[in-house]
C-alpha cells in the first residue's frame, strides 16, 4: 500500500492538506495507469468514455449530451470525436431539416472495439480496498463534492 508522506517526501500541516494533495496524486496516478491500459487498444480513456455513452444510448446524440455525460469534462472532445471517427469507432450524422445539427453515432467498429475491452479494467486499482471501504470511499467523495 502507499504512504503520500513516502511517496512525495512530504509533511503535511494539516489531514485536511493531506486529504487533497492524495486526491489529487491518486487521481494522476489513474489517470497513468488507464492511459497505459488503453494504449494496447490504440485509444484513450476519454475516447473509451464516448464511446460507452454512445452504446448505453442505444441511440445517435449530439455533441453536447456527449460532453455533459463525460466523467471528465473535456474542451478537446470534439478533437477526440474526431479521432473516433478516423479509426471508424462512430460516425456524423447530418441532420436532414437543420444542418448546424450533427449527431454522432457509435459504429459497428465501435462496438466491436468495446466488445474486445475487458470490463473489469478498474478493479485492479481498487484490489486493496473490500467492499465496505471501497463504498466508503465512494460516500465521502460524493460528500466532499
Amino acid at each position: 500500500m502507499g504512504d503520500l508522506a513516502k511517496d512525495i517526501n512530504s509533511t503535511f500541516p494539516n489531514n485536511r492538506v493531506k486529504a487533497m494533495l492524495n486526491i489529487i496524486y491518486t487521481s494522476n496516478w489513474i489517470t497513468s495507469c488507464q492511459n497505459d491500459f488503453f494504449k494496447d487498444f490504440g485509444i484513450s480513456p476519454q475516447q473509451y468514455n464516448i464511446l460507452r455513452i454512445l452504446k448505453g444510448a442505444g441511440e445517435p446524440l449530439n455533441v453536447q449530451i456527449i460532453k455533459d455525460r463525460m466523467l471528465e469534462r473535456s474542451p478537446n472532445a470534439t478533437r477526440l470525436m474526431d479521432k473516433l471517427c478516423a479509426k471508424n469507432c462512430i460516425e456524423r450524422l447530418p441532420s436532414e431539416h437543420d444542418r448546424r445539427v450533427v449527431k454522432i453515432a457509435i459504429t459497428k467498429a465501435g462496438v466491436a472495439l468495446l466488445d474486445s475491452i475487458p470490463n473489469d479494467l478498474n478493479t485492479g486499482l481498487l484490489k486493496n480496498l473490500n467492499e465496505k471501504e471501497a463504498e466508503q470511499l465512494s460516500n465521502l467523495l460524493d460528500k466532499m463534492r
